[in-house]
């Protein structure tokens, strides 16, 4: 056997570097033949300047900005660096390798466009005011809510928490628990990562007012008012300002098309205290602020105006399709079409100001007309300003069906709140007066000038057209039995407060159903919905079943059998969440494991405190909800 050594062909091919090894063993050679000498770093440079052509270094100082004696050592690891005595700090790049970073962030054009900004202008912290990275949560389903799951008191605080994409202004949803200062939730932290102040980061900006954007977001920066009284999450950073009269000014500033580009340049995508606290923002004259301010008072003026229409904000009154009482009169496609057109006509207003306001941050900046176009390149597309940003890129015909849907969605509400018990049937039963009929009453409220007969043909004309994201329904009837629960659920951020309980899931007609209003569905209205309402709809099947029996008439009485064997078995899948029955893999408890055993409900004995996904849960797992899963 030959002693040759053998050669890992494999070995040799992976090396990344391969290419410069041979070339530089190559110019040696070459140089040798002809009688001159060169070294091995000889002839890396030469490899260098040839393949590579030049390189441009970068100098690594800001570590030694402050040194051990409170000195500025940068000078003198600049010129170690030099003398290659810190080979750590220089940073030695090849001009072709800008072309992989082109685009993104510190590309050279970005640097030579918006660097000298940083040098011209004050940044925003300290010189406007503190950024500072709020609460980081946990246990979310302990601590956080939606505003209208729970009971209102010094418990539960309006909690920022990233949210929908909108610039100026939003509804803050979220509300946390902060009872006895939190008191609760800094014991868990503590518990579980040894120091509550990883989490509660800030507690001294809590309840302050400012102004915060989203940390996390392909969109672009989008600041808006943090209203006082409430706490910020990590993912709502914030700047709390020095002088509040800024407030506008900063909000014009910080949406702009420029400090979007200035973001930019130190995030793609997650924008944090200290990187938006770094960016510049010029003073302005009085004058510069006072038109900015305008623009911006445009945008929170219309946006909180348009916001008195959605059911699901804190500013809520009636629905846009019946703000405007000139409206009553007309048929509900006049009304609409007029909505739409009031829509179209105030986004493009807000679009129109939005590029006032762009120009005139522009000019403050120093930017020209001809290089908007770049800072667009490096802010990259960001989405129109327009007043309902929840339906932002949908339709004119989706827009035009939500505003159905909400208006029916709001008559529901009102009945829901109206009723003394807070069950409300499908069917006559217990001399109630059943669902649709209710809504019939309440519809006939908002148009009092009109015959409610034909505002129901009106409105059922619109819920029987197709359109992308909407169920169809041929009538106001169809569309509360399989459109509405669904509806409810998404329109309230998966935290329903009307449940509709019925003995079939999915669509279809069911034999039994009811709505029940979640804050006051106690253990003793669970009782009298199975002990009366449904009691007495399964004695109206029976009989119903017998009467056909006698008459000889089969098929209904196999009908009406039907619907006594699918409400009785509601009935045991009620009496189960009841009772809190659990065995093997069938648990119908409420399940609250953060509370002590002897705190923890037995039976259907919930704490709207715990959140409705806490307590809707049971039911789900019953199978005795419309749709099957509320996530």
């Amino acid at each position: 056997m030959s002693d040759t050594k053998r050669v890992n062909i494999r070995e040799i091919l992976i090396d990344k570097d391969l290419r410069r090894k041979l070339m530089v063993s190559t110019i040696q050679a070459t140089q040798a033949r002809e009688g001159i000498e060169t070294s091995a770093d000889q002839a890396a440079r030469a490899y260098d300047i040839v393949t590579e052509r030049d390189r441009v270094a970068f100098f690594a100082l800001f570590p030694f900005a402050n040194g051990d004696d409170g000195e500025d050592g940068r000078e003198r690891a600049f010129i170690e660096a030099l003398r290659d005595l810190n080979p750590s700090v220089r940073i030695d790049v090849p001009y072709r390798d800008f072309r992989i970073i082109e685009g993104h962030p510190l590309a050279y054009r970005q640097v030579s466009l918006l660097g000298p900004l940083f040098r011209r202008f004050p940044s925003l912290d300290p010189n406007y005011g503190r950024t500072r990275s709020g609460l980081n949560t946990t246990e979310i389903e302990r601590f956080v809510r939606a505003r209208w799951e729970v009971t209102h008191g010094a418990r539960w605080k309006p909690f920022a928490k990233g949210g929908d994409f909108s610039r100026f202004y939003t509804a803050w949803d979220l509300v946390f628990d902060w009872a006895d200062n939190g008191r609760e939730f800094k014991a868990v932290v503590a518990a579980k990562y040894g120091s509550a102040s990883r989490f509660v980061k800030s507690e001294d900006d809590y309840f302050k007012p400012g102004i915060t954007w989203m940390q996390t977001t392909n969109l672009g920066i989008n600041a808006r008012l943090l209203p006082e009284g409430g706490i910020f999450g990590v993912a709502s950073p914030s700047l709390f300002l020095s002088e509040w009269s800024n407030c506008d000014y900063l909000l014009g500033i910080m949406n702009s098309d420029v400090f979007n580009a200035l973001a930019h340049t130190v995030a793609t995508r997650n924008w944090g205290a200290t990187a938006i606290g770094s960016l510049p923002a010029p003073p302005p004259t009085l004058e510069q602020q006072a038109a900015i301010e305008s623009c911006v008072g445009t945008f929170t003026e219309e946006k909180r105006e348009w916001d008195t229409g959605n059911e699901v904000s804190s500013r809520f009154g009636r629905p846009w399709l019946i703000r405007d009482d000139q409206k009553l009169a007309r048929n509900v496609s006049s009304a609409l079409d007029a909505l739409t057109d009031l829509e179209i006509s105030t986004d493009r207003r807000l679009q129109v100001t939005f590029d006032d306001l762009n120009t005139k941050v522009n000019q403050l900046y120093g930017f020209s007309p001809s290089q908007v176009g770049e800072l667009d390149r490096i802010g990259g597309e960001r989405p129109a300003e327009c007043v309902w940003p929840q339906m932002a890129g949908k339709s004119k015909d989706q827009k035009r069906m939500e505003h159905v849907w909400r208006l029916l969605s709001y008559a529901v509400k009102h009945v829901m709140q109206a009723d003394e018990d807070g069950i409300v049937p499908c069917l006559p039963v217990s001399g109630e007066t059943p669902l649709l009929d209710r809504v019939h009453a309440e519809l006939s409220t908002y148009f009092p000038r009109r015959d409610v007969n034909e505002i129901e043909v009106e409105i059922v004309n619109e819920l029987r057209r197709k359109v992308k994201g909407y169920d169809r329904a041929e009538s106001i009837r169809e569309w509360l039995d399989n459109v509405y629960f669904a509806y409810h659920v998404s329109l309230y951020k998966n935290r329903p407060i009307f449940w509709h309980i019925s003995s079939k899931q999915g669509k279809g007609p069911a034999a039994f159903a009811a709505l029940v209003h979640y804050h006051r569905f106690d253990k003793d209205r669970l009782a009298k919905l199975r002990g009366v309402y449904l009691r007495e709809a399964r004695g109206v099947f029976h009989r119903e079943a017998a009467l056909a029996g006698q008459q000889g008439r089969a098929e209904d009485r196999l009908e009406w059998q039907a619907k006594v064997e699918e409400a009785e078995e509601l009935d045991r899948r009620l009496q189960r969440v009841q009772e809190g029955f659990h065995h093997g893999a069938e648990d119908f408890r409420i399940l609250t494991p953060w509370k002590a055993e002897g705190q923890r409900p037995k039976g259907w004995d919930p704490d709207i405190n715990d959140g409705v996904k806490v307590n809707i849960e049971p039911l789900q797992r019953a199978g005795v909800l419309r749709i099957p899963e509320v996530t």
